[in-house]
């Protein structure tokens, strides 16, 4: 029998047909249906029965021709091993009903079109001996009925699948507020989206736009898993140029398609997804690729996915760079500090000095660091921070010489808002901000009673309250206290507490003045010329000799301080390419006489040459280790012309013999 064929233009006269009544019945009992659907495809197996029932057919089926016949949904058992492609395409060309012979057994097929568009193409069969051309009419109304609950349940299965998809959204972004480094962050963005996808592989396209360059992360089969492209290449280029999604259903027949990636790692791409990458300003900053579904094509469901999660990995990408950045700059400051602490000098002292802070460093014992002002008590207290666990944590220094009692609790505990007049907010006190670090006392011998009672409760507690507050605050630090006082005669005389001295005197380092260690000059000053040469932007200076000895004859009263912001000036004002006496004259300051007080004007010019020479002569002999002969040498002189000199200056000579 040739096809019959019917199109719902046609059906105005289904209003006087006898199978009206149980027409309309039918599709009440598809409506019917919806409500107990939780899907799409449990809709069409129970809507599907009461058709299959109502026109008496051995089976019933929604099919799809995208992207080759498949069955949605069906009741009964299909009497066709093959698809009769040539009827049913027909009846999707023509977008009409259809009947025909199915076979020579007098079975009949039936074809409504439900759907037809480019990549969707729906009809509803049914197949059995009983179907007559009166029933054409009906199965078309039938249809529309059929199409239009299951558009509503495909629409709520949308939904659904959307409202999951968020939820999945969410819960990346979750995961990946936990990832701290770029290429983890990247390789796990790549692993969510291949999952939801449900994909082979997926890949971000950072743009390096100052380079015309896309790094790809993961680059899975790219030895190191990272691979660079030029940023107009292939069809992510595309993308990235134009901010448009391309979805390329098979990559090698697209001419945009950049088959060298696949020729580099082995692998094939059947068909791609890309969509730009947009950071929270929508800025354009790469672009999100999906490569091989697993099952049939990509569509715009998936469009929707991968740009959904690229706004969370854009964000998460810039957050994590930023703080990667933070770290970088926290270190670099870190190093730079750490390498500003260096403890320079040969002597004896300083060599015994390295090896005890190395032991401290690994400990948390207090520090007690004694010595005269300018000899470097600061910069040990770094060394110990910086050398032990606390490097990464903050170093807090405080003058507490520079604080009166009624600053001192607000400055080191702080205090809330409002607890005084001028408290207009919460400030946080030194303890706090030096929490899990080291806190650096120092000139702590001029703080004042009260003061000291109020620190010594913190340190046997290890907690703090701010000033107008009543929340105990605990705090993790070291304690590093420094003083140029002579705390044990304080103590005695009751200007210092005693058990607060020997709570900070767990270890005490006592540091000697530059002058009683002349070896160590030479290599201070090199140090710190070279380190202000660099900020002059001028090549290192070197020292000549005769200048050296200038400086080793010096008395530094300010001791290593002096030396530095004596080479400061040195580095910025010197002309030459080398330092030399006449340019430390100017600058130097007076020096002093054998009881360590500048020595008067009215010593007279005499006097005042025999004292500088015979002070001369003993930092020589002792920067020569007592050796009068290699003294000499340093002095410019021979030998004997040294001894000679030493005599007429009534200094003793000792036999080298």
């Amino acid at each position: 029998m040739a096809a019959k064929w019917l199109n719902w233009a046609s059906l105005p006269w289904l209003q006087q047909a006898d199978g009206v009544g149980p027409t309309l019945q039918l599709c009440d009992r598809i409506l019917s249906c919806l409500a107990n659907a939780d899907s799409a495809a449990s809709f069409l197996n129970t809507a599907l029965h009461e058709v299959a029932a109502e026109f008496a057919v051995q089976w019933a089926g929604v099919v799809d021709r995208y992207p080759t016949w498949t069955v949605l949904g069906e009741f009964g058992r299909k009497p066709f091993a093959a698809w009769p492609a040539r009827f049913l395409e027909d009846s999707l060309d023509r977008e009409a009903g259809g009947l025909q012979d199915a076979d020579s057994t007098g079975t009949m097929l039936a074809a409504v079109p439900l759907m037809v568009r480019p990549d969707r193409q729906r009809l509803l069969v049914l197949a059995g001996r009983r179907i007559a051309s009166n029933d054409l009419p009906s199965i078309v109304a039938t249809s529309r009925t059929l199409n239009y609950c299951l558009d509503l349940m495909t629409r709520n299965d949308q939904c659904g699948r959307q409202n999951e998809r968020l939820r999945e959204t969410l819960r990346v972004a979750s995961r990946l507020s936990q990832i701290y480094e770029t290429v983890p962050l990247l390789e796990a963005i790549a692993e969510e989206a291949t999952r939801m996808l449900e994909c082979d592989r997926a890949s971000i396209f950072v743009w390096d736009r100052p380079n015309r360059k896309l790094l790809a992360c993961p680059a899975l089969g790219v030895e190191g898993r990272t691979l660079y492209l030029p940023d107009d290449a292939g069809i992510v280029g595309t993308v990235v140029q134009t901010g448009q999604t391309i979805r390329v259903d098979d990559a090698y027949s697209d001419n945009r398609f950049n088959q060298a990636v696949d020729k580099q790692s082995g692998y094939r791409t059947r068909n791609l997804l890309c969509v730009p990458l947009l950071d929270s300003d929508q800025k354009l900053i790469g672009a999100f690729e999906g490569i091989n579904k697993n099952v049939g094509t990509f569509d715009d469901d998936d469009a929707d996915i991968l740009t959904q999660l690229g706004i969370q990995a854009a964000v998460a990408l810039r957050n994590t760079r930023e703080r990667e950045q933070l770290i970088r700059t926290h270190r670099q400051l870190t190093e730079q500090v750490a390498g500003g602490t260096r403890i320079i000098g040969e002597s004896p002292a300083i060599h015994a000095l390295r090896p005890t802070l190395e032991r401290l460093a690994g400990t948390d014992l207090p520090v007690l660091i004694l010595g005269e002002s300018g000899t470097g008590k600061e910069v040990v207290s770094q060394s110990l921070h910086f050398q032990g666990s606390r490097a990464g944590h903050p170093f807090v220094a405080v003058n507490c010489a520079a604080l009166t009692e009624s600053l001192l609790e607000s400055e080191l505990f702080g205090h809330e808002k409002g607890a005084f007049t001028d408290a207009r907010e919460t400030h946080k006190g030194k303890f706090e901000l030096a929490d899990g670090g080291t806190i650096f006392l120092d000139e702590v011998g001029d703080m004042s009673l009260g003061g000291q009672a109020k620190l010594l409760r913190v340190l046997e507690q290890k907690i703090i309250t701010r000033v107008g507050g009543t929340q105990p605050i605990p705090v993790n630090v070291r304690i590093v206290a420094a003083t140029n006082v002579n705390l044990a005669e304080a103590v005695r005389a009751k200007k210092f507490r005693e058990d607060l001295f020997y709570r900070l005197s767990v270890v005490t380092l006592e540091l000697p003045p530059l002058r009683n260690r002349p070896e160590d000059i030479i290599p201070l000053a090199e140090y710190f010329l070279a380190h202000f040469c660099l900020k002059a932007h001028r090549p290192v200076l070197e020292i000549s000799k005769d200048a050296e000895r200038r400086l080793i004859t010096h008395g530094w009263p300010g001791n290593v301080r002096e030396v530095r912001n004596l080479m400061e000036r040195v580095a910025f004002l010197t002309n030459g390419d080398r330092v030399e006496v006449d340019d430390l004259a100017f600058i130097l300051s007076p020096r002093q006489n054998d009881e360590g007080t500048p020595m008067g004007i009215d010593a007279g010019l005499m006097e005042a040459t025999s004292r500088f020479q015979e002070e001369y002569i003993r930092r020589a002999a002792k920067l020569a280790n007592g050796n009068l002969s290699e003294a000499a040498r340093m002095l410019g002189l021979h030998r004997s012309n040294l001894y000679r000199k030493m005599k007429q200056l009534g200094m003793e000579i000792e036999d080298e013999s």
